[in-house]
């Protein structure tokens, strides 16, 4: 998929985000070669080396394709003599702004029988110690440390659509017996989210940033279930709670009254 994505679009900078399920050498060797920029969690353990020194002329045998090991992330994680830059991070993982130490170093990955990947690998801690370590690789070495903090922190985002729209839109429970119907049902499900994040941010201020507080859960920013919500007072009120059509008069509910039943009910719906 990511190499017709490139086939698409030649001349755009194309940057992979993942996690370390797809820290696959082969997988980062094939993307890199046609010019994707990866980026995944890397182990602590995995095996660094230098890059191979220059051949010399007259040398026997095949290239040489790594220098010397370099120590585990984990050893340079523990030694003291590892320098530390400390930085303020804006959004992390929907939480502001979040100070964090990081260090950096490039290396190529190799693995036996596997392709060798160039990498810049970047070790990330809490100083406060509210999260375990954890080390990231880019297949760009000459990416800054910082930018791909950034770039890997994007995933909070995606995590968050799709955890939602399984929570509130029922991804995943479809019951067609067709493959495609499976298929299309998902992506109109993702649309109707993409729709509904929409709607939403063309209602007032007063209804797009409401929250819903119980006493055991604050939040200071609106999620997506009080976005369709929101939006669903919205559609709501539009149709004024229509009675049925009969013959004899019926009083509506006072005006008072519709607001507390849509909002009641655009929450238990």
């Amino acid at each position: 998929m990511v190499l017709q994505i490139r086939r698409w679009l030649p001349e755009r900078e194309l940057v992979l985000v993942a996690d370390m399920g797809f820290a696959a050498l082969e997988l980062l060797a094939a993307l890199s070669r046609r010019g994707v920029i990866c980026i995944t969690r890397l182990r602590l353990d995995a095996a660094l080396y230098e890059p191979a020194p220059p051949r010399r002329p007259g040398t026997n045998g095949r290239p040489r394709t790594k220098g010397a090991r370099l120590p585990n992330l984990s050893e340079v994680l523990k030694r003291t003599s590892t320098r530390w830059r400390r930085v303020t991070v804006s959004g992390w993982y929907g939480e502001g702004d979040r100070t964090i130490e990081f260090c950096s170093g490039t290396a190529v990955w190799r693995h036996g029988g596997m392709p060798v990947v160039p990498i810049r690998w970047v070790l990330v801690r809490d100083p406060l110690g509210r999260f375990s370590p954890q080390a990231l690789l880019c297949t760009d070495p000459t990416q800054g440390a910082l930018q791909i903090i950034r770039w890997f922190i994007l995933r909070w985002q995606i995590e968050v659509t799709f955890q939602e729209a399984r929570t509130h839109l029922g991804v995943e429970t479809q019951r067609q017996w067709s493959d495609k119907a499976v298929a299309r049902t998902t992506l109109c499900l993702f649309g109707l989210f993409s729709i509904v994040t929409l709607l939403a941010g063309q209602l007032g201020q007063r209804a797009r940033t409401a929250v819903l507080v119980e006493s055991w859960y604050r939040k200071s920013h609106p999620t997506f279930a009080d976005a369709l919500a929101a939006v669903r007072q919205a559609i709501w009120r539009e149709t004024d709670l229509l009675t049925s059509r009969r013959r004899h008069k019926m009083p509506k509910p006072s005006q008072a009254l519709q607001r507390c039943l849509t909002y009641a009910l655009c929450r238990a719906a």
